[in-house]
């Protein structure tokens, strides 16, 4: 357990989460009366009944901002080729399976792919399969993957048309003619989950045009997970600095091998195998199609699939019991992380990390420090706030200051990716800032919680909303920000019960009732928000209308003080418990019960090792990234969410 932090002389807010997290709700019981004494300007606590709903028909008056930087456009027509394969189920060789090599279509999530094979091969009795000539992909950037159906385990096994194995290649100008791959049940149970949000039945794997990064992503989590050239797991270049889940991977593996191996397809392996992974009456006839329906529904019948994984000991270690869901996590350390706070991804998938402690820390895609200590310096002090602008330049909300910047106030550190600072903004009446959060305008929001004020500046620091930023009495220690679609703000106000919606203009303050210290927000695609209410341990929802959708709040048993709080592109909230711990899915405004509990009931992954999580953040190829203020870690959910476009400028879209 951390120390609580050292305090600096003088008059200051307490932090957001003591690290030790057992002093603040006694503080917060006094915080009203003790700041509005020794701060300048301090906003009231008073939870006044909600102001008229907005006006719905007010202006957008955002001006587009084109995020950046934009990759270079692919080669069309792009020819390629590699040596070849082999197919195994275990150590047997898969025999006379039918082999062919797709580039991932591009008109939409589980869209048609294209086949790069003239026609199919066919493995020998090794399970080997050559390719003698060049394929042409759509694009250099083209996702490819390949797919082995039907054929025999071994010499002696029965043909069996439920054999339907996979791996993910990578980008077609990563490869070359001498690479060679395995297609085992390793590598499909990698490509069903790495791949969750863009694969259909039938091998299917594709995005929407405009998401082909999100699809090489999801490609350099299957590198990172497995050896594509020996079906192997991990991938060759895993971090030293993450926890690989192997026997989880093992143990699934074994659940197809049972199948693969056994006398045929309608064998008591498969038959059981596709009962259990039978979703919504629909039942898989083959092994690809079940690990695909695990994958996006991996709180699904997990008993019975584990009892399945018994009949195989082709691949270890496995698990000695069975799990609480199927979801696939990695834990990363490193990069400087000392109780990690904010979390934002950038246009590349690179996650940054605020710090409490005086540190900034990046990590790549597939968890890798870029920073093998994290940046330190900088005016970087107390930050639980950050966020990635339009230009991938990381915005880091200091709460405090050496006394000779702002006057001990605080202040913004802006980061790129070299690690380079390129200023340390205070102006606008920056006070003891906790949040940060861009406007679809390129506009930076900022909470002071010092003063409850709210702050905007340009991308050039230069305020945007006075000398002092904008105020209103129903302010109340602001701790959350986020913005809509039109420029307009929604701030969490921890010192009340009140969330408030800020127009772009500083013109007008409307309050919502949503719960008790809501510490949390996100806003989905149709501008409905969503709330984390720490103290009242439930979720709220303001629909763009106005309405309160969530009532008194959701509840559930996995939520325990939320803090963390994120949409995905479908609109389905995840919520970060800081006392759960634990990560909750609930259903989306648009859905017939929004606010329904789709996690099962303790949460996703509780054997995660999640500790005093802080932060939610969604990428594009729909991996869930969650800070562990507890334990100085990060946590990745492999494919568990809906895709989302980074950086977050405004409310959630997708990709």
């Amino acid at each position: 357990m951390l120390s609580s932090p050292n305090p600096i002389a003088g008059p200051r807010p307490a932090p957001l989460l003591s690290p030790s997290g057992l002093l603040r709700a006694a503080w917060l019981a006094s915080a009203g009366a003790i700041l509005c004494l020794t701060l300048a300007g301090c906003g009231s606590s008073s939870t006044t009944n909600s102001t008229p709903p907005p006006n719905q028909n007010e202006p957008n008056n955002c001006k587009s901002t084109q995020t950046s930087p934009q990759p270079p456009a692919p080669t069309p027509n792009y020819a390629n080729t590699i040596a070849g394969g082999k197919v195994m189920a275990g150590s047997l060789p898969v025999i006379g399976s039918s082999v062919q090599i797709y580039a991932a279509g591009n008109t939409g999530n589980g869209s048609a792919p294209a086949a790069l094979l003239n026609r199919p091969l066919t493995t020998d009795q090794n399970g080997v399969f050559t390719i003698t000539s060049n394929f042409t992909c759509p694009f250099s950037n083209s996702m490819l993957y390949v797919v082995a159906s039907g054929g025999r385990a071994g010499a002696s096994g029965v043909t069996n048309p439920g054999i339907v194995l996979s791996a993910v290649l990578g980008s077609c100008n990563s490869l070359n003619d001498s690479s060679a791959i395995t297609v085992n049940e390793t590598s499909t149970m990698v490509t069903a989950w790495t791949m969750a949000q863009f694969l259909s039945a039938g091998g299917h794997i594709g995005a929407t045009a405009t998401n082909s990064s999100g699809l090489l992503l999801a490609a350099s989590s299957a590198a990172n997970l497995i050896n594509t050239a020996t079906g192997n797991i991990p991938g060759p270049s895993f971090p030293l600095n993450g926890t690989a889940p192997i026997a989880k991977i093992s143990t699934l593996a074994n659940v197809l091998n049972a199948c693969i191996v056994s006398p045929g397809p309608s064998s008591s392996a498969c038959s059981q195998l596709y009962s259990a992974t039978s979703i919504n009456s629909s039942t898989p006839n083959n092994t690809l199609d079940a690990a695909m329906n695990l994958a996006q529904h991996p709180g699904v019948n997990v008993a019975a699939i584990y009892a399945l994984s018994s009949a195989s000991t082709a691949y270890a270690p496995q698990l000695s019991a069975a799990p609480p869901d199927w979801t696939l996590f990695v834990n990363f350390t490193g990069g400087g992380m000392n109780a990690p706070s904010a979390l934002s991804i950038d246009s590349q998938g690179n996650i940054w990390v605020a710090n409490y402690f005086a540190v900034a820390s990046l990590f790549s895609n597939i968890g890798q420090p870029i920073f093998p200590s994290g940046i330190t310096g900088n005016s970087l002090l107390d930050s639980y706030g950050g966020a990635v602008d339009a230009t991938d330049t990381m915005w880091i909300a200091n709460e405090e200051s050496a006394s000779s910047l702002n006057s001990g106030n605080g202040s913004i550190t802006l980061l790129n990716s070299s690690g380079v600072s390129s200023a340390a903004y205070t102006s606008g009446g920056i006070n003891f800032p906790l949040a940060v959060a861009f406007d679809t305008s390129g506009v930076a929001w900022i909470a002071d919680y010092g003063n409850s004020h709210i702050t905007l500046l340009s991308s050039s620091g230069s305020p945007l909303s006075g000398a002092n930023g904008y105020t209103a009495s129903n302010l109340a220690f602001p701790v959350a920000i986020a913005t809509d679609s039109k420029c307009n703000a929604y701030v969490a106000n921890q010192s009340s019960d009140t969330i408030t919606r800020v127009l772009a203009d500083g013109s007008k303050f409307t309050d919502f009732t949503t719960g008790s210290g809501p510490s949390g927000l996100a806003i989905d695609a149709s501008d409905n928000v969503w709330v984390a209410n720490y103290y009242a341990s439930s979720v709220g929802l303001v629909s763009a209308a106005a309405d309160v959708l969530s009532g008194s709040g959701f509840t559930a048993a996995s939520l325990n003080q939320p803090q963390g709080i994120a949409v995905d592109g479908d609109g389905n909230a995840w919520v970060a418990s800081y006392h759960g711990p634990a990560l909750t899915e609930l259903s989306s405004a648009s859905s017939t019960t929004p606010g329904t509990l789709l996690s099962p009931t303790a949460g996703w992954a509780p054997d995660s090792g999640l500790l005093e999580p802080y932060a939610v953040a969604i990428d594009a190829a729909g991996n869930i990234w969650v800070s562990n203020f507890g334990s100085d870690t990060l946590t990745e959910f492999i494919g568990l969410a809906a895709p989302v476009k980074t950086p977050l400028l405004g409310p959630v879209h997708t990709p």
